[in-house]
């Protein structure tokens, strides 16, 4: 649903590569899920189908994160909102990590999602500076 005042609506470059990180690990995600999904030879499933799913609810975080800490007048809750961003980002990388170990024809893609979230910690530590 789009706020109905178009204005208002975050152009921040931090907020904008969120949006595309999500974007990107949804689709890597489904394209995993659809690999690992299968049961293994004992009948047990891959446990790393599971990481599949933490990314993308990682990354749907990160986007609310950001607004939460730009919405807010001091700088305490500013400096919460974005040490949870940076948690986030921490663990949608090492999950990254985790995923390229799957055996998983997606793996190949998970080097361009690392490659944004490198993109984006870049994009936070100027970000950080202006709360």
């Amino acid at each position: 649903m789009i706020p109905s005042f178009p204005n208002k609506l975050p152009h921040s470059p931090i907020y904008k590569k969120a949006q595309e990180i999500f974007t990107l690990s949804r689709h890597i995600s489904s394209y995993i899920t659809d690999d690992l999904a299968v049961l293994r030879e004992d009948g047990k499933e891959d446990p790393s189908i599971y990481f599949g799913g933490d990314i993308v609810q990682q990354s749907i975080s990160l986007a609310p994160e950001i607004l939460k800490a730009e919405s807010q007048t001091y700088a305490e809750e500013k400096h919460k909102y974005a040490a949870s961003v940076t948690s986030l980002v921490n663990r949608l990388y090492k999950n990254c990590e985790r995923l390229e170990l799957a055996n998983t024809n997606g793996k190949d893609f998970l080097p361009i999602l690392r490659g944004e979230i490198k993109k984006f910690r870049k994009l936070q530590r100027n970000w950080m500076l202006t709360l």
